[in-house]
């Protein structure tokens, strides 16, 4: 194995962790400003596994689906914040 194999299996490794434990506290957050915060960690860190796994497999499809989910997550935050600040979305 090559170091860099070795060291995107870690890579992915750390991120799938960070990504249960954001899960979790989407799960159990106290507040609703918790689960926004942890939203935003589980998308970044599922974009950044995919720019990781586009590197070991090279392959640029993990690049464009990386970009969609940036676009999406960052969208959402924005709604999510929005909604959670004045109570509603569309005004």
């Amino acid at each position: 194995m090559s170091l860099l194999s070795i060291a995107t299996l870690f890579a992915s490794a750390c991120f799938c962790i960070a990504m249960l434990l954001a899960m979790l506290r989407v799960l159990r957050g106290p507040a609703a400003q918790d689960r926004v915060l942890a939203q935003d960690t589980l998308y970044i860190n599922a974009m950044l596994l995919l720019l990781v796994l586009s590197i070991r497999f090279a392959n640029t499809l993990y690049f464009e689906a990386a970009l969609f989910i940036a676009l999406l997550g960052f969208v959402s935050s924005v709604a999510m914040a929005k909604f959670l600040l004045r109570g509603e979305v569309i005004e």
